[in-house]
């Protein structure tokens, strides 16, 4: 029993120690109250660690891997998806430290990542989640007309500069179009206090950063078709990096949202793809 207890206590010291550096790091990127919640969290996991080093007598490092790549995740994709998976680790601790909670002191440990949790909940506002409406409608814009509009092209014209040229053409006058639909909409909503500007970048820039996913197969191979299977590819991977990325970050279930998203993009492709063919021996192109 006192070695489970004692290994168990080097896992928790690792854990803890890991989880005050990246908390630390965390508040070198925020300012104000968010700054103090997060510095006061990371304290706390500090303290832990000097709680489990008196089951272990040893002096433990952080884990300068999770330690890097919650730092990659805070730049790329935002503190609020990070302090996501943060509070998902405290859950898990939750249930770990249950199992001990008959060792003095664990259940003051329980109770302060209880308390973690309200925090962070607190914490949780972040531009790029404001505007996710913005990001999702030139997602889903771009995934189902631009990957329906290559489906189609692809056996209507039968020659994948071409198609790619017109996609990339249709691509930025939508891309355009979106932007400047969002504007207006944003703008004309007085329940909104988004800015209508930043909601048309939003929009705007994700709708070219797909078309430009989405066409590049066509650039790349010579096989059309292969094209096709690379494009229609690429639209199940963004949709799945986007999916899982609002999934954390909102809380929401992974699935349900993935295989709508996915199931949308397809049927529109094999319905265009089957309008393409149509054409392509109506016309005779």
């Amino acid at each position: 029993m006192k070695d489970k207890l004692s290994k168990f206590a080097l896992g928790s010291q690792r854990s803890e120690i890991t989880e005050s550096k990246v908390y630390a790091n965390l508040a070198k990127r925020v300012r104000g109250h968010n700054k103090k919640i997060l510095q006061r969290i990371s304290q706390d996991e500090l303290k832990h660690y000097n709680f489990w080093k008196k089951f272990t007598a040893k002096d433990v490092k952080p884990s300068r891997l999770r330690v890097a790549w919650y730092g990659f995740l805070a730049r790329f994709l935002g503190i609020t998806f990070v302090l996501r998976m943060m509070e998902m680790g405290e859950d898990k601790a939750q249930s770990a430290y249950n199992d001990y909670r008959h060792v003095k002191g664990v259940t003051n440990i329980m109770r302060d990542e209880k308390i973690h949790e309200a925090k962070l909940i607190s914490l949780l506002q972040d531009e790029g989640l404001d505007y996710a409406g913005s990001v999702v409608l030139g997602l889903n814009d771009a995934l189902v007309e631009l990957t329906g509009a290559l489906a189609g092209m692809t056996f209507a014209l039968k020659d994948a500069t071409i198609v790619a040229i017109a996609g990339m053409v249709m691509g930025l006058a939508a891309a355009l179009s979106m932007g400047a639909s969002n504007y207006l909409a944003t703008k004309e909503d007085e329940s909104s206090d988004k800015s209508p500007m930043k909601s048309a970048l939003y929009t705007g820039i994700t709708y070219l950063v797909v078309v430009a996913i989405l066409i590049s197969p066509y650039f790349l191979l010579n096989n059309i078709l292969a094209s096709l299977a690379l494009t229609l590819t690429f639209a199940i991977l963004v949709i799945a990096a986007y999916t899982f990325y609002i999934t954390v970050a909102k809380m929401k279930r992974f699935w349900p949202q993935f295989l709508e998203m996915a199931a949308i993009s397809i049927v529109t492709a094999i319905i265009s793809f089957g309008f393409g063919t149509l054409l392509h021996a109506w016309f005779g192109i």
